[in-house]
């Protein structure tokens, strides 16, 4: 029989309803330190690693000049804003029927350790997932491979095993073409389906419920 799957999933904007909330965390972060940006660009950098965003977003003398403290005042912010996230559709049922196919399961999440640690409770997932990782794991983040290839390793997999990213942004899905690996997203990013696909992605669906019914036609079958 053929080895099962290693399913890496994304967790902030996949699996809970998190990227506006961090949007607007960054947004007052910004603001607070005298740099003002409209929401939709913030929200467009989205998924990228927090320590990437701020150069994408103003440019590196911003960067320089505020960066860290940014960060700092964007997880206060974020703290601020945790108890509105929510799971997405399906997002427990989905982790469900992926173990029931017998692969193995990542929860992949860039996020700080204390998010990813309400988020994994939210989902009740603590019993479903056989690894999880966060910004703890990794030094360089998103669209950067480092995350997915640390995630095999917790499995004790080597680079070239065979698995698959369920994620919701650009980049998650350059980040997995970035690590070999094929990508599945979902919309709760905000992208178009013509953005993701042009990044790599094989298959779009709306939400985890429905990448749920459409398991036995991906490569998760």
């Amino acid at each position: 029989m053929p080895e099962p799957t290693i399913a890496v999933l994304d967790v902030d904007g996949t699996l809970v309803d998190s990227n506006y909330q961090h949007a607007l965390a960054w947004y007052r972060a910004l603001r607070s330190l005298g740099e003002t940006y409209p929401l939709w660009r913030i929200h467009r950098l989205i998924g990228m690693g927090g320590d990437q965003l701020v150069a994408a977003l103003a440019g590196d003398e911003v960067e320089a000049r505020i960066g860290d403290e940014a960060r700092d005042r964007w997880v206060a912010e974020f703290d601020r804003l945790i108890d509105e996230v929510a799971p997405l559709p399906g997002a427990r049922g989905l982790l469900q029927a992926i173990g029931e196919r017998g692969h193995r399961l990542v929860l992949a999440s860039s996020g700080k350790p204390q998010h990813v640690d309400v988020f994994v409770e939210l989902l009740g997932a603590r019993d479903l997932a056989d690894a999880v990782t966060s910004s703890e794991d990794a030094e360089a983040t998103k669209p950067a491979p480092d995350l997915l290839q640390v995630a095999l390793q917790k499995l004790g997999a080597s680079p070239d095993a065979a698995s698959v990213l369920v994620g919701d942004s650009v980049w998650d899905i350059e980040a997995a073409k970035n690590a070999g690996m094929p990508a599945v997203a979902v919309r709760s990013g905000g992208f178009g389906d013509d953005e993701l696909r042009d990044a790599g992605a094989i298959s779009i669906h709306d939400t985890p419920a429905d990448l749920r019914a459409a398991l036995d036609d991906s490569p998760l079958a």
